[in-house]
């Protein structure tokens, strides 16, 4: 079984490896505001009225031709639909919308009757000491730039609008679902556990790092992955974190997000709510956005806490002690993680190409403290209700660019649990 794990592990990085796109040349900076608000009925005719003309080989947009751009462009027409908007606002150049939970794509769209309870209590949020400050989703005024006010209703959630000017910087449709493009390298420092378990926790400060698109560096992250394998080794993934991504958010700025897949990272997946199968129950929370504060080098640090849990069959997901939604266990297609995970991991990953970004705060895990990144509180679920403190096998496979450093609760006793210290500068030699 051991020899298994390691093996399903194994080539669980290989599909990693192998799954991501051609990306081309794209300017070194992103636009970090919008230029203007467009309210959502206008944004839907303008959907429906764009022309190929108007965006296949236009600077910085990679859409290869008229026949890839109709598909983007009925695309977010059918992901819409005739759902009733009540408000939209602008969140660090991003469009929201509010729209009713049951008329979110992932209810809609699969036809879904009724909405899943959320486990009965909050996740247990281990750890006896203090953390440091948690930043906000999104900027801590409660007005957008344009005067409209942020935030949704109870009965609603606020769903990153899906722009044709977003999917445009992809080649294809299939390409803007994938975790990145597929002429490009990922690079990891991690810590593992192949358990069989019920979901995880563990809390990640949070960074903003340059991402230099001119240079072949496409994005950076981190995150946590929960895994499960078919006997071929094939993988199956809840995923979520921060991560900074110019191409897809169009922002410098790191922002929270989700992902997942089903068969491997071939055709199944995609962040956040751009495809049907997140289901947000939260009308607070912001997939996508930014965060109100980054943390700094020998300064102040700022984190949060991911939750993920299976219960009733359902992937939830927490951010802190609020649960914002779950992925149904159908998307899973009766696969192993439809019934439990196998794998637990942490850490870090970028990709590029030519040049690969900086990890977390830019420095190696021995810079410690306000320099590195971090992930602490590890645990996870080991049945239904029961927890316990990871025990995790650190991998930097890319050791001259990323490190990594893990301390176990088994042999610290800290209060930060099981935790690691992760990072790194890039470069071109990784």
């Amino acid at each position: 079984m051991i020899g298994y794990r390691r093996r399903a592990f194994a080539l669980f990085f290989s599909a990693i490896l192998g799954v991501a796109g051609a990306i081309g040349s794209q300017p070194a900076q992103a636009q970090n505001a919008s230029a203007q608000f467009v309210p959502y009925y206008s944004f839907l005719r303008i959907v429906g009225n764009a022309a190929p003309t108007d965006y296949v080989g236009r600077r910085g947009n990679l859409v290869v031709g008229a026949a890839a751009f109709a598909s983007m462009r009925q695309y977010i027409l059918d992901m819409y639909g005739n759902a009733h908007v009540t408000k939209s606002y602008v969140l660090d150049g991003q469009h929201f919308d509010c729209i009713p939970i049951a008329e979110q794509p992932s209810v809609r769209l699969l036809g879904r009757t009724e909405i899943a309870s959320p486990p009965p209590s909050a996740p247990e949020l281990a750890g006896s000491e203090s953390p440091p400050s948690v930043p906000q989703i999104g900027p801590e005024q409660k007005t957008d730039a344009f005067g409209n006010s942020i935030g949704c209703t109870p009965g609603e959630i606020p769903m990153r609008r899906i722009t044709l000017e977003e999917l445009s910087r992809f080649e294809t449709l299939e390409q803007f679902f994938k975790k990145a493009a597929v002429a490009a390298t990922h690079k990891y420092a991690h810590s593992y556990q192949s358990v069989t378990n019920y979901g995880l926790s563990d809390t990640l400060n949070v960074w903003s790092p340059p991402i230099n698109t001119g240079n072949g560096e496409i994005f950076s992250l981190s995150q946590h992955w929960v895994v499960a394998s078919y006997p071929n080794g094939v993988v199956q993934t809840v995923e979520g974190g921060w991560q900074a991504y110019p191409q897809k958010y169009g922002t410098t700025k790191s922002v929270l997000f989700i992902y997942w897949t089903a068969d491997g990272y071939n055709k199944t997946g995609c962040y956040n709510l751009d495809c049907k199968a997140f289901v947000q129950t939260s009308s607070s929370l912001h997939l996508g956005a930014g965060f109100s504060n980054y943390s700094t080098a020998g300064g102040q640090q700022y984190e949060f806490t991911l939750t993920r849990y299976l219960y009733n069959g359902n992937w939830w997901l927490a951010y802190g002690s609020t649960w914002v939604g779950y992925y149904p266990g159908s998307i899973y297609l009766g696969g192993p993680l439809a019934t439990n995970s196998t794998v637990i991991d942490f850490g870090g990953e970028v990709v590029g190409t030519t040049n690969w970004p900086p990890m977390g705060g830019g420095s190696f895990a021995s810079a410690g403290y306000a320099h590195a990144a971090y992930q602490r509180l590890d645990w996870y679920y080991y049945n239904a209700a029961g927890t316990a403190w990871a025990v995790l096998t650190p991998a930097q496979p890319s050791p001259h660019c990323y490190t990594d450093n893990t301390i176990n609760y088994s042999t610290s006793q800290s209060s930060w649990g099981t935790y690691f210290y992760f990072g790194g500068p890039g470069g071109n030699g990784c």
